[in-house]
């Protein structure tokens, strides 16, 4: 190759190879989804929708690489083009005898969120549905080490831009040789024992993202969890929880944080339980603001708060004002990165591979529950022509002993809140969700 510039390398990053070891054969995969609802008109249908797929996923470079792993020595895995890539073999349209209603569509996001995605190809998948009305639901989803919900939405972003349907012009890319990943790989050994010493740091950093001290109040939100999930949704206007938000100090995630912990208090005191007066709810918290749909990433971690589950949600807003801040500062995430993880991901992954990870995830006593909260595009957005009428987030992976979790995105001027939950241990999905829509209903 003497005379050619070498292709930049694209290693999968430390955090990308943490996500990817924490799948575990008896737990849900780390997977993050979306279902797009197409606004009904002419020419929208699931062919037109899966032929708009087809043309623009190319143009997305982690839709049309698979990671591949290295010999030792060699460094960790790249993320390469796949020669044999064809867009139309990662989108499937079931057959449905009749246009489907949402519950019917949230039940085909929750099957094809949770079934694995072969590691020998690119991490993703589409299933394109008819859905009541005319419209038409769109299902996507990834592999968690592929991209968080930032990184997500980038690669969202890239597959509705009409102005790029294409791959560039040199795919298959070449993959560098071996000497040049040797030397990469030096290079990264020799960082990484310089920046030996920032673990002792790190691991206070992650010790204080846990929160408050102490253990959890004794309720049924806690079993070891399986593979299935089962979905339900929650729908408020964003300019309302604006409002309400800064009426009472705070920002829509506290509006968010207030109104789950009242919802689970409502489920609990439903379900026969003693009212509790707080919950325990890990947040996960963006190390950053933007991403590239070159390269998503990861870059992620959860900030445990102790949030009030009783009273006004108002006065529950006020109480919390700052709370996730404060943990913030406390474990010193900074913008640079995730917080308090940076140095620890071997360590991570080592953990996760043996099984020691879900086994602590499946006896842990500090959260109760877990909020995932991404902001989306502000304008409506269109495929194939065809508006998209509303997001709905899913996300699903190692929740240990949390038998239910909240995965909350705005669109356009709404934000609409999912409840996952394993079905074994949570036959009142729907009235949980039923709880969250009224604690919402008071952000109005």
């Amino acid at each position: 190759m003497s005379g050619t510039a070498l292709p930049a390398l694209d290693r999968a990053s430390p955090a990308d190879l943490t996500v990817l070891a924490a799948d575990r054969r008896r737990g849900a995969p780390g997977q993050i989804g979306v279902v797009l609802v197409l606004d009904a008109g002419p020419g929208v249908d699931v062919r037109a929708a899966r032929a708009a797929l087809a043309a623009r996923a190319p143009a997305v470079p982690r839709l049309r690489q698979r990671l591949r792993v290295l010999p030792p020595g060699l460094g960790r895995p790249l993320w390469v083009d796949d020669a044999a890539f064809a867009a139309e073999s990662h989108i499937r349209s079931p057959e449905c005898a009749e246009p489907l209603d949402e519950p019917a569509l949230l039940d085909v996001a929750a099957r094809a969120t949770t079934r694995p995605l072969p590691r020998s190809q690119p991490l993703w998948r589409a299933v394109v549905v008819p859905v009541t009305g005319g419209r038409v639901g769109v299902v996507l989803v990834l592999h968690h080490g592929v991209a968080d919900g930032i990184g997500g939405l980038a690669v969202l972003g890239r597959l509705l831009d009409p102005a790029r349907a294409r791959p560039r012009a040199d795919f298959p890319r070449p993959v560098p040789g071996w000497w040049v990943l040797a030397a990469d790989a030096a290079h990264d050994a020799v960082r990484a024992a310089i920046g030996l010493p920032a673990v002792f740091g790190e691991l206070h950093r992650v010790r204080a993202a846990g929160g408050v001290p102490g253990t959890l109040t004794p309720t049924s939100l806690l079993h070891p969890t399986g593979r299935h999930r089962r979905l339900a949704v929650a729908r408020v206007d964003l300019a309302a929880v604006r409002r309400t938000a800064h009426r009472h100090g705070g920002t829509v995630n506290d509006v968010l944080l207030a109104a789950v912990a009242g919802a689970l208090r409502r489920a609990l005191v439903t379900r026969g339980e003693r009212a509790v007066e707080s919950l325990r709810i890990a947040v996960v918290a963006a190390g950053r603001r933007t991403a590239s749909p070159e390269e998503p990433g990861n870059a992620t971690g959860p900030l445990v708060v102790a949030v009030p589950a009783g009273g006004p949600l108002g006065d529950r807003v006020e109480r919390i004002a700052g709370a996730v801040p404060a943990v913030r500062a406390a474990a010193d995430a900074g913008a640079a990165g995730s917080p308090g993880v940076g140095a620890l991901q071997p360590l991570f992954r080592l953990v996760a591979r043996t099984g020691l990870y879900r086994a602590y995830l499946s006896h842990q006593h500090r959260m109760h529950t877990l909020l995932s909260n991404v902001r989306g595009p502000e304008q409506a957005l269109r495929l194939g022509g065809a508006t998209i009428r509303e997001m709905i987030p899913v996300s699903v992976g190692e929740a240990g002993n949390m038998t239910v979790q909240f995965v909350a995105l705005s669109y356009a001027g709404g934000l609409v809140v999912t409840v996952v939950a394993d079905p074994r241990h949570v036959p009142d999905t729907d009235g949980i969700a039923h709880a969250l829509q009224a604690e919402l209903d008071g952000a109005r």
